[in-house]
């Protein structure tokens, strides 16, 4: 975390002198354009008088011609100055991270690298039509002659499609989505389709005395979740009776939270990745949050055989070096290990934990069956 830390500081760093440059130089160019129109104003004048050039603006123009080569010389120097501060970037990073992560496990694990790049490829694709960035998506396949089916595709133009409508407070997309999926929904016990007719239940309150007879309208579709959902109901019927005064300096203005909002597309996001068979968080971002756990202990454990020359533990396809005949070991302060590491790391008939420094005694430790 500290190592993060210290690469965001420089980033900050990067990001503050940025913004003080692109503030400066627009403040420059501005005032740089009102000077040279003011300029054009003048000459554009003595044109139309018929009269010849003066040296007083022979002078001035001479000025200007130098004014504009100095401020386009200082905002390529202030430029200038923040690679250095982005170059700092790159070697905090150098200096925090570890950049032989493959080091890890030994190159026989992966596939060739024509199948490493399709799967990262379709990894990133997913990523994208999954947080709506459909037009990078179809960029990167293009581009990388990847073929995507209009299959995989469609689940995701759907939502994007239906969260897009919802982020401009159209509810629409989504009630006929979740009526015409009611019957899975409601195997998968959602709330999808009450909760989308309350919010636009409360669109309508929101719109006042005129719209309340509207609103009484709209209220049977409330009845199919009756059961279920008496007491939400409840409150937004008696909500009415602060129709006319108005609901935002009654009891009933948490109804008016734009919150709600926020919340509606969670759930649908949810309920409708779930219904689809799709992940709700993308499986690159699960990815590399996994890796950014996993990776620090599968290095400590690296550093541990190869400064306890017990190497040939840990070259088979598998990703960590346990087996039938070379089982997980769990020691008593905890930690795993497996039953070779075990034995390499016996010292005097003690075995001290590569995580931690507890010594213990080497029978004490139990085989973890998977």
């Amino acid at each position: 975390m500290e190592q993060c830390e210290s690469v965001e500081r420089e980033v900050d760093k990067v990001l503050q002198k940025f913004l003080t440059y692109g503030q400066h130089c627009e403040q420059s160019l501005e005032e740089l354009l009102h000077y040279v129109g003011q300029l054009r104003a003048e000459l554009a004048s003595a044109a139309l008088q018929g009269t010849p050039l003066s040296a007083t603006l022979s002078l001035v123009m001479s000025q200007c011609c130098r004014k504009i080569k100095d401020t386009v010389q200082k905002l390529a120097s202030d430029h200038k100055d923040i690679h250095s501060s982005v170059s700092r970037v790159g070697k905090a990073i150098d200096r925090n991270f570890d950049s032989e992560v493959c080091g890890v496990v030994s190159d026989a694990v992966w596939d060739s690298r024509e199948k490493q790049q399709q799967i990262l490829q379709m990894a990133i694709v997913e990523h994208l039509y999954q947080q709506g960035m459909l037009s990078v998506a179809e960029e990167l396949c293009q581009e990388s002659t990847l073929n995507v089916d209009l299959d995989f595709k469609q689940p995701f133009l759907e939502l994007n499609r239906i969260l897009e409508a919802l982020h401009k407070h159209d509810l629409g997309p989504a009630l006929e989505w979740a009526i015409s999926h009611r019957q899975r929904l409601l195997e998968l016990n959602s709330s999808l389709e009450f909760k989308l007719h309350r919010l636009y239940f409360i669109h309508l309150l929101a719109g006042g005395p005129d719209k309340q007879l509207e609103a009484l309208s709209y209220a049977r579709h409330f009845q199919p979740f009756a059961r279920l959902h008496q007491r939400e109901i409840q409150v937004m019927m008696g909500s009415l009776v602060y129709l006319r005064l108005g609901l935002e300096k009654s009891p009933y203005c948490h109804l008016l939270d734009t919150s709600h909002w926020a919340e509606i597309c969670e759930t649908f996001t949810r309920d409708a990745c779930s219904l689809l068979g799709l992940s709700v968080e993308s499986p690159l971002s699960v990815s590399f949050a996994s890796g950014c756990v996993a990776l620090p202990v599968l290095m400590n454990i690296k550093a541990v055989i190869e400064q306890r020359q017990c190497t040939g533990v840990w070259s088979h396809k598998d990703e960590l070096p346990t087996s039938d005949s070379n089982p997980p070991i769990k020691l008593i302060c905890g930690h795993v290990i497996s039953r070779d590491a075990l034995n390499k790391l016996i010292n005097g008939g003690k075995l001290k934990c590569p995580y931690c420094p507890m010594e213990q005694n080497p029978a004490d430790g139990k085989r973890i069956i998977f």
